[in-house]
């Protein structure tokens, strides 16, 4: 059991916000044979309960440069040909806004607290 679960454990993990409800999990994982792979996870949470759907995709080195190719071919067709007006900015900006306000709303609460504290 052990041994399984240290199989499974991830050498590297990034997390990609992509939205309110949806996540990306990408995770290097360790084989037996002492090779590695890449897991990607899409988490999506379900808008009738807490629960998340997850959907998986496993990924061998020996396809991590077509697999790239295909994506970066894939999403240039939809920027350049599909959908050239489009602003792909828009919503990285939108996410650095609402951290923005989060880490200020953070600050806010740690001033508050502190003055709290100076009695």
């Amino acid at each position: 059991m052990d041994f399984e679960r240290k199989r499974q454990e991830s050498v590297y993990s990034n997390r990609v916000r992509a939205g309110k409800r949806r996540t990306y999990f990408f995770d290097v994982r360790k084989t037996k044979g002492d090779d590695y792979y890449l897991t990607i996870t899409e988490s999506t949470k379900r808008f009738d309960s807490d629960r998340y759907e997850r959907h998986k995709i496993f990924l061998y080195k020996e396809d991590f440069n077509r697999f790239v190719d295909g994506l970066q071919d894939s999403i240039d067709h939809v920027k350049n040909e599909l959908m050239p007006d489009y602003d792909y900015d828009e919503f990285t900006r939108r996410n650095e806004e609402y951290e923005a306000s989060l880490l200020e709303k953070n600050d806010d609460d740690s001033a508050t607290s502190e003055d709290d504290m100076s009695w």
